[in-house]
């Protein structure tokens, strides 16, 4: 079964919606925000029939919803936001991800690109040397198992405590890299062993580090709070909870079948299965989440220490000289416990945004100090061969998509698909003409990767800019990039 044009009614030059009655028993609406250059090829993935599969699952409020980044996922679109009541609503792993807490931070530095310019091969060898990347990597910590229920529950604060980081940079780390709800009893032997050894490793696929120069800067004022310029070097770190969190993944979708049966839920696909909010499967997932979010965040944070090391190995400079500050630093596979005002009332809901990205107006209560008077920086990564943007959030998302945007470019192509089409060669060739230099473990991901094998990002956030749900602040153009 697939979603028809006609089933499609345009509200917006960016919004449409997927009426009640698009396929059996939908609760709420869908909507999917893109342009209508965006949508044929929306249509093409079979995407738009997850969104309205997504509003069968019980206690759905308001929309099941997808950003203009949307491609077909496992149940849930990638792209997809959906909230559910705390005590009518469900949790389900596929509204998550396998990798949860995949998400991108953003680090900013004091040099523009002329000071570095005959440096960037020198530190991208540098840091390609000093990260473990690749399929099934291992990191350079020995960790204990008791070492990995610390990291699953502390997150961030285990790091810093262990000398991996900055006090300061808890601050500007969503949840503070720390989110509460962990339980490591819950998380099972089997992940704990694929955790071990992956923790502070980049991984491969769509996970990259890039050195990257701010190409443009749309508002000026709100750069300055965020501590960026033009031709300022930032870096970019895009990875996840690696095997551990696959495997809370796989474990919990196991456990969410079983009980959809036990509770009497209907699934129009079983790769959505689920359990009521309130319930001990759905707790025991939770907190197993949790624990992956964390370990997830504290990955990107040792990726951030290892970078910091590689540019003073290379740069000789101090820390205060160099920067390489926290700007932010965003989950894009998470779901959580919330607070949103839904038909004039406060609720609490559980949010799930999977290939989304949480954008907070501003003087929400969980955006960092410095940052209250602009709103939640959101990062928007794009290919390796184009760009990414800065973005921040806005009230209008608040009241709209339960203060979410979206992650990034989207996938237009298959992997298998690029395997066929394109040649890493090739793909190298065309970077260094634009002036892009990239280091990576396989071919096959360069070609998996290709920039032709993902929707333009300008396009992305152009839509989601027009429908006021989140507003940009500046472009960023790759000049270097590791992929695993």
């Amino acid at each position: 079964m697939d979603i028809r044009r006609e089933q499609l009614k345009k509200v917006s030059n960016t919004k449409y919606i997927i009426d009640v009655g698009a396929v059996p028993n939908m609760n709420v609406p869908g909507i999917i925000y893109a342009s209508e250059k965006m949508i044929s090829k929306i249509l093409m993935d079979k995407s738009p029939i997850q969104v309205a599969n997504v509003a069968t699952l019980p206690g759905i409020l308001k929309a099941s919803m997808a950003m203009p980044d949307i491609h077909w996922g496992y149940g849930f679109p990638i792209g997809g936001v959906a909230a559910f009541d705390v005590d009518k609503g469900v949790i389900s792993p596929g509204g998550v991800g396998y990798d949860i807490n995949c998400g991108v931070r953003l680090l900013r530095t004091n040099f523009k690109k002329e000071e570095i310019q005959n440096k960037v091969e020198e530190l991208l060898n540098k840091l390609f040397s000093n990260i473990p990347s690749g399929v099934g990597s291992s990191g350079k910590l020995r960790l204990t198992f008791n070492d990995l229920d610390n990291v699953m529950i502390k997150g961030v604060k285990w790091a810093v405590e262990n000398g991996y980081g900055r006090p300061e940079d808890i601050e500007t780390i969503e949840e503070n890299g720390s989110m509460k709800g962990a339980d490591t009893h819950a998380v099972s032997g089997r992940a704990k062993e694929r955790g071990v050894p992956q923790l502070g490793t980049l991984g491969a696929g769509n996970h990259f580090l890039e050195i990257q120069v701010v190409e443009e800067v749309y508002n000026e004022q709100i750069a300055k709070v965020l501590g960026l310029f033009k031709d300022q070097i930032t870096v970019l770190i895009h990875t996840g909870s690696r095997g551990l969190g696959h495997q809370v993944a796989s474990d919990y979708i196991e456990v969410m079948l079983n009980a959809a049966r036990k509770y009497g839920i209907s699934l129009i696909d079983k790769q959505l299965a689920a359990a009521p909010f309130t319930s001990p499967e759905a707790k025991r997932y939770f907190s197993a989440m949790v624990g992956a979010a964390n370990y997830a965040w504290v990955n990107r944070q040792l990726i951030t220490h290892w970078t910091r090391e590689s540019f003073k190995e290379v740069l000789k400079k101090s820390d205060r000289e160099m920067g390489l500050e926290i700007i932010y630093d965003v989950a894009h596979n998470i779901a959580k416990v919330e607070e949103h005002i839904v038909d004039g009332k406060k609720v609490k809901v559980v949010v799930h945004r999977k290939g989304a990205t949480r954008a907070f107006p501003p003087n929400h209560n969980e955006i960092p100090a410095k940052y209250k008077s602009i709103g939640q920086p959101v990062l928007v990564p794009g290919d390796m061969g184009r760009y990414s943007f800065v973005l921040v959030g806005t009230n209008k998302a608040m009241s709209e998509t339960f203060g979410s945007t979206c992650h990034g470019a989207g996938r237009v192509m298959s992997r298998s698909q690029a395997l066929r089409e394109e040649q890493a060669n090739a793909i190298v060739d065309s970077l260094n003409k634009k002036g892009i230099k990239i280091r990576a473990e396989s071919k096959k991901t360069i070609v998996e990767e290709s920039p032709e094998a993902y929707k333009d990002v300008q396009d992305v956030v152009d839509v989601l800019q027009e429908e006021g749900i989140s507003t940009k602040i500046a472009k960023l153009r790759p000049i270097a990039v590791m992929k695993g």
